[in-house]
């Protein structure tokens, strides 16, 4: 699959250490593919207030990662009714989909496990995938899609050095991602199951923080 880098408008974060956690070095060379990004509560973008995002891929291009706790009114059966597919297969069908990011809101986006093999993959970790083609959701209208499933519209992008650079001005918070936290957690709970992956919780956080 194709990189499909863009960055959105860079933020306006300002935030100082959370507890006695260690700064990392983000001007070396760090891969932040199959990790959270949590969001600090200083962030000014909208776009990112309170979200997580899933960073399925990571370069020296830049970086791509889905939003995971912004559920749009959109559900799944009326998005498959859009792209001549129907689906009535609970609790699919019931699904909200999400807001993946700022960038290219009109396509589809959907993350996976397992990774399976469609026209258009990207496979990011623990057999989890990104993929963009429509064969992917035709399986899962047949039945004979993924085991665990979202779907987004846009993504999240970064040019070179740009997430880099956020991290080191503490808008985000990073941690090694679970598949649990991305598949089998309410869509309302992923953002404090997020952070309890780093042993905090959101009342700990103040309006400066920084990132592990």
């Amino acid at each position: 699959m194709r990189s499909m880098y863009r960055a959105p408008p860079r933020l306006a974060c300002t935030a100082a250490r959370c507890g006695r956690r260690r700064r990392r070095d983000y001007n070396r060379a760090v891969d932040l593919t199959h990790q959270f990004l949590i969001a600090m509560p200083a962030m000014a973008d909208p776009n990112f207030e309170g979200s997580v995002v899933y960073i399925c891929e990571h370069n020296d291009k830049g970086a791509l990662g889905l939003v995971i706790n912004r559920p749009t009114e959109l559900t799944l059966a009326c998005l498959f009714d859009k792209i001549e597919l129907k689906l009535e297969i609970a609790p699919w069908k019931d699904a909200p989909v999400l807001f993946g990011g700022p960038v290219q809101t009109e396509r589809g986006f959907v993350l996976h496990q397992p990774a399976g093999s469609f026209s258009s993959t990207l496979s990011v970790g623990d057999d989890i995938a990104l993929t963009t083609s429509k064969d992917v959701l035709e399986a899962v209208a047949r039945g004979a899609g993924p085991g665990k499933m979202l779907v987004t519209l846009g993504y999240s992008g970064w040019g070179a050095g740009q997430l880099e650079n956020e991290i080191v001005h503490n808008a985000w918070l990073t941690v090694q991602a679970q598949p649990g936290v991305i598949f089998d957690t309410p869509v309302e709970q992923r953002f404090h199951a997020a952070l309890s992956l780093l042993g905090i919780r959101s009342t700990q956080l103040m309006g400066q923080a920084g990132h592990a």
